[in-house]
């Protein structure tokens, strides 16, 4: 018979786990990174390294592709601004409500991720042109909302408001109702319950939303390019140009817009990163 685990004379044996150990995991994680994300990303560079630094500059500061960073960056932060306030209101809709036809919204959330971005593209376009469903709602105010810098914004908020639902929905669902009841119980009103209680325990996960939305309206292409009407120093996509290089034969250009786009949302996702950090660790000091 064998004695305790506590016990000094007790005979240890080692215990033999079904899953991979740490060693082959980590081994395979970064063969599939590599294959997957360093290998290419690497190859972009190196194609990017064809031009002289001069030749780089030249290509990344040209006004036409200048123009397309502002409205690709600011088109994408727009968006996800709008997704990470919508997609609150969503998310806390779906989890604290029960309704009729509460699963019907919860399963069209997911839509954007099950339709063609060109698909998508060609019912925004024909939704929100001058003489569309809703388009022509607009038209009589002036606003255009297809073929201009709007109606890319609204694209991207389209493609990027399941990724702050799906993140948040766990989140709110973790809340305990007893750190609300406990606000209210010490005189808090529903406001300073929501904003003191709520809001910095989901916040990381409502970040987390926020940078997932954001980096999605930076690479969509498909949806956009129907909507945007492709206007020459207006509303073109950075994208799209990288596309065009492509179609030119112009390998290098094309890596070194690629490049850029690459570095710049890196940053921003960087500086997310750390304020989702901050939050949490905000979070646990005040728990």
């Amino acid at each position: 018979m064998l004695t305790e685990p506590d016990d000094p004379m007790s005979i240890s044996f080692k215990r033999h786990s079904v899953l991979p150990g740490f060693n082959m995991t980590l081994g395979f994680s970064l063969l599939y990174l590599s294959l997957i994300v360093l290998i290419p990303l690497s190859a972009l560079f190196l194609r990017s390294a064809s031009l002289s630094p001069a030749e780089f500059w030249k290509v990344v500061t040209d006004p036409r592709v200048v123009a397309s960073y502002k409205v690709t960056f600011g088109s994408s932060l727009a968006a996800a601004v709008v997704n990470a306030f919508f997609g609150f209101i969503v998310a806390w809709t779906l989890v604290r409500y029960r309704f009729w036809g509460r699963k019907i919204i919860d399963a069209l959330i997911d839509l954007p991720f099950a339709l063609p971005t060109a698909v998508s593209g060609i019912a925004l376009s024909t939704i929100y042109a001058k003489n569309g469903l809703v388009g022509q709602l607009f038209a009589p105010l002036g606003i255009k909302t297809a073929y201009s810098q709007l109606g890319i914004t609204i694209a991207m908020v389209f493609i990027g408001l399941p990724f702050v639902v799906r993140t948040l929905q766990p989140a709110l669902e973790e809340l305990d109702a007893e750190n609300e009841e406990a606000a209210a119980s010490l005189g808090a009103n529903r406001w300073q319950t929501f904003w003191r209680v709520i809001v910095p325990s989901v916040l990381p996960s409502l970040l987390t939303g926020f940078a997932l939305s954001f980096a999605r309206a930076l690479g969509e292409y498909g949806s956009v390019i129907f909507i945007s009407g492709n206007i020459r120093m207006k509303t073109e996509i950075t994208s799209l140009l990288i596309v065009e290089k492509l179609d030119q034969f112009q390998y290098g250009q094309a890596a070194a817009i690629a490049v850029v786009m690459l570095g710049a949302s890196f940053v921003i996702l960087l500086f997310i990163n750390v304020l989702q950090w901050w939050a949490a660790q905000g979070h646990h000091k005040g728990v």
